[in-house]
C-alpha cells in the first residue's frame, strides 16, 4: 500500500468536521446527527484497536482510520432528506457516501489506488455479504471495517435498550414496532448460524436478534474478544422477552462464540 501520512489523515479529519457541522443546524435532527458523528469517532477507535492486534504498519493503520472516518458519511444527508436511517425506506447510505466522496473529490490527495480501495471498502461495509471476486487486500480491510462498525453499533443500541427514561427514538430502532414474538425466518436463520436478512425483520424483537446474530460475521479475534469482555450479547438478551425460542437462539450463539474463541486460542492468539 502507498504510504499515507499523518498530515493527510489530519486533513481528511478536518474535512469531515467541516462537512458534518452543516447538519447540526436543525434542532429536529440534531440528536440523531450527533449520534452518527459520535459513532464515527468511536468506529475510528475500534478499527485502530483491531489494526493494532493485527500488527499493521503505520500507513495501514491510517488507511483503516480513513475508511472508518468516512464509512457513514452518507448517513447525514440520508437523515436530513428522509428522516430515517432505514436504507430500505430511503437510500443505500454506503453508496450515497461513495457518491458524496467522489463528487467532492475528498480523497484527491491520496494515491489513486488507495482512493479506489477506500471507496470500495466504504461501499461494501453495509452489504449482507462481501463480493467474492474482490482482492484479498480489499476484503481484509472491508472485514476490519465491518467488525469495528458492529462493535460500536452494539454499544449504541445497548445503551439505548438500557436507558432509564424509556423514551423512543424511532430513527434508532428503524421505526419498528415493539410487538410480541419472533419471526420464524429470524429464528431458523440464527440457529443455522446465518446473518438475518433485513427483509425478514418484522418487529423490534427481530431487530435485536439480528444484532445478536452479527457475531456470525465477526472476522478478527480482537473483535470476538471485545464482544465477550463487554458482555454485549448478554445485554441484548436482557433487552428481549424471556421466551424459550429466544433462549434457544442465545444458547446456540454462546456455543458458536465459545467454539470460535477456542479455535483462536489453538491457533496461538493470546487473550489480553
Amino acid at each position: 500500500m502507498h504510504e499515507i501520512t499523518e498530515e493527510q489523515l489530519k486533513g481528511l479529519s478536518h474535512w469531515f468536521d467541516g462537512y458534518v457541522k452543516r447538519y447540526l443546524d436543525d434542532r429536529a435532527t440534531e440528536e440523531n446527527i450527533t449520534l452518527k458523528i459520535d459513532h464515527t469517532r468511536r468506529v475510528c477507535e475500534e478499527i485502530l484497536m483491531i489494526a493494532r492486534s493485527q500488527d499493521l504498519d503505520e500507513g495501514e493503520k491510517r488507511f483503516a482510520r480513513i475508511i472508518a472516518l468516512f464509512h457513514d458519511i452518507g448517513r447525514f444527508e440520508q437523515y436530513r432528506t428522509y428522516r430515517t436511517f432505514a436504507d430500505a425506506r430511503s437510500v443505500d447510505h454506503a453508496q450515497l457516501g461513495v457518491q458524496i466522496l467522489r463528487e467532492q473529490d475528498v480523497l484527491h490527495l491520496l494515491d489513486p489506488h488507495v482512493q479506489e480501495l477506500a471507496l470500495r471498502c466504504i461501499g461494501y461495509h453495509n452489504r449482507a455479504q462481501l463480493p467474492h471476486e474482490e482482492t484479498p487486500e480489499c476484503l481484509y480491510f472491508s472485514r476490519m471495517l465491518r467488525d469495528a462498525d458492529k462493535l460500536d453499533i452494539w454499544r449504541v443500541v445497548i445503551t439505548y435498550y438500557e436507558r432509564e427514561d424509556k423514551t423512543e427514538n424511532k430513527g434508532l430502532q428503524l421505526d419498528l414496532e415493539d410487538t410480541p414474538g419472533v419471526s420464524q425466518a429470524v429464528y431458523d436463520g440464527l440457529l443455522a448460524h446465518q446473518i438475518v436478512k433485513t427483509a425478514d425483520v418484522k418487529n423490534l424483537n427481530d431487530f435485536k436478534l439480528l444484532q445478536a446474530g452479527w457475531v456470525y460475521d465477526c472476522n478478527f479475534p480482537a473483535t470476538l474478544e471485545a464482544v465477550c469482555q463487554r458482555k454485549y450479547l448478554r445485554s441484548i438478551q436482557s433487552a428481549l422477552p424471556d421466551q424459550p425460542a429466544i433462549a434457544e437462539i442465545f444458547t446456540e450463539i454462546d456455543r458458536y462464540l465459545r467454539a470460535r474463541m477456542e479455535e483462536y486460542a489453538a491457533a496461538g492468539y493470546e487473550m489480553s
